[in-house]
């Protein structure tokens, strides 16, 4: 191995394992000509200028590149922007509520939010209320970590309707993000479509179907587990354009939904019998989550009977290779009544298969349509180059193509996919981008830089009110006590105003 790409594995093992408690990795060295930011007096001890960072967006991404800056340069300035008076992101919004343990990341967000060198400065819209451009004034380097926060969508004629939701607004509601609390769905439809075959699809149909006596003990709104207590969802059907091979979903939220005491699962084995020579060259996560797939499909009527099915009074089904051509309304015009559905075939094979239509269709009927195909990131602020085409902002490493100190990490930066741990690797190696060229000379430190001292002042003419983390925890106290009154976790406050008027003046 050369010396160059030995320094560059040792940086990148480093970036994984940067969050391990202080000593775990005693005795370990970097290979010789190695560049490390914390604990080199040599390099810091001249720097009288604090490079001051500025991270937009409070989510993993946000929290992990300032996580990694704050514990590799000892010096280094970190605030955080949210647009919302609360943290967290997608942990805190998108987590399914009867996920708690995945929401525990939380607490390592919380710590590093309590370091003296790491300020969060929540109810601050940027492209809004202060401009990228005025950020970076203030700033050495500006991280954009906004996430993806719009849909995308079918671009089918009636997908407008009453009873057709994107997953993401669905989720949302029942997680209380605050712009999605008024969307009351109607669960009347004793069938539910969902178009997408991944873990948010999945988490979907397993919210729709669970007990209400397993949703009561977790944080979902008090609005969605009224509303829930109502429905009369007893099917929900799982449609994906591709097969079996090519689902998006893990095999942990497969089990979830198999394991589901009040469903019983509905696969056709006809999807799975000409599958046996593929399964045996598939990498052992996708050929565990196939072969799991296919004995739920071929389970005999008596082991279904004798087993733990007996009770279900509801069912799911996974439905391949269909792609959605129209919602069809009812005779007034304005509510779902069926899907049209385009049967397709592949060509191609593994995850680069593509699904063409075969010419044939089939009607769903469903008055309730979920569409979980994907998020999108959307541009910022003018001053940002973004690619609209692939929803990211164009970069290398992170370090924003043609704007030098700008810089992005998580969804923004590599498009939605991946999981929590997928976005902390991806932030890692954008604090390293910013952490290099603090070093290298790159960005204009040492010059001084007022953070958000200047951008206080842009604020407060703008009567813009940040909200400190400080001020989060008064919120945070307030769920938690308002939870535990009704047995549960938290009860979310979904009003931003109620939030801000919690806080006090």
């Amino acid at each position: 191995m050369s010396r160059a790409g030995g320094i560059l594995r040792w940086r990148r093992a480093s970036a994984l394992r940067s969050s391990l408690p202080s000593g775990a990795l005693a005795g370990e060295r970097p290979p010789s000509g190695a560049v490390l930011f914390s604990g080199n007096k040599r390099l810091l001890s001249t720097a009288k200028t604090e490079p001051r960072i500025c991270i937009v967006g409070s989510g993993p991404a946000g929290f992990y590149t300032a996580q990694h800056l704050l514990k590799h340069h000892k010096l280094a300035q970190v605030d955080i922007y949210e647009k919302l008076p609360v943290p967290f992101g997608l942990v805190r919004f998108g987590v399914a509520p009867d996920h708690p343990e995945v929401k525990n990341v939380i607490n390592t967000f919380t710590q590093t939010a309590h370091s003296d060198r790491c300020s969060f400065y929540g109810n601050v819209t940027v492209g809004k209320d202060v401009t990228v451009e005025e950020l970076q004034k203030a700033y050495h380097a500006v991280v954009l970590s906004y996430g993806a926060d719009d849909n995308r969508t079918l671009g089918i004629p009636g997908e407008d309707l009453d009873g057709v939701y994107t997953a993401r607004a669905f989720v949302g509601w029942y997680n209380g993000l605050p712009e999605n609390r008024d969307l009351k769905p109607d669960l009347s439809s004793e069938t539910a479509v969902v178009l997408g075959h991944g873990n948010v699809a999945l988490d979907v149909a397993r919210i729709l179907l669970s007990p209400l006596e397993i949703l009561q003990k977790t944080d979902i709104t008090e609005d969605a587990l009224t509303a829930l207590a109502r429905s009369k969802v007893k099917r929900v059907c799982l449609i994906g354009r591709r097969g079996p091979l090519q689902v998006a979903f893990t095999i942990k939220e497969l089990r979830e939904m198999i394991n589901l005491p009040s469903a019983r699962p509905f696969l056709d084995p006809a999807d799975f019998k000409d599958l046996g020579e593929a399964v045996k060259d598939l990498p052992r996560p996708r050929k565990r989550l196939t072969e799991l797939m296919a004995k739920t499909a071929l389970e005999e009527p008596g082991e279904v009977v004798s087993g733990r099915w007996l009770s279900a009074s509801k069912e799911w089904s996974l439905k391949f290779l269909c792609s959605p051509l129209e919602v069809l309304p009812t005779a007034d015009g304005k509510q779902a009544r069926a899907i049209r559905l385009a049967a397709t075939r592949l060509e191609g094979s593994g995850d680069a298969a593509k699904a063409v239509p075969t010419g044939d269709t089939e009607d769903v009927m469903s008055g309730l349509i979920l569409s979980s195909i994907g998020y999108r990131s959307l541009p910022i602020d003018p001053a940002v180059p973004f690619d609209p085409k692939r929803g990211v902002i164009p970069n290398q490493s992170g370090r924003v193509l043609g704007a030098p100190g700008l810089y992005c990490s998580g969804w923004v930066k590599r498009g939605p996919t991946g999981v929590i741990m997928t976005t902390m690797n991806d932030s890692f190696d954008t604090a390293q981008s910013v952490l290099e060229d603090l070093q290298s000379g790159a960005l204009d430190f040492p010059d001084a830089k007022e953070g958000f001292g200047s951008v206080r002042s842009i604020l407060q003419s703008r009567r813009i009110r940040p909200v400190s983390f400080s001020d989060w925890e008064k919120i945070d106290a307030a769920e938690v006590a308002r939870g535990k009154l009704a047995g549960k976790p938290r009860e979310k406050i979904v009003d931003p105003k109620e939030m801000l008027e919690l806080i006090g003046p």
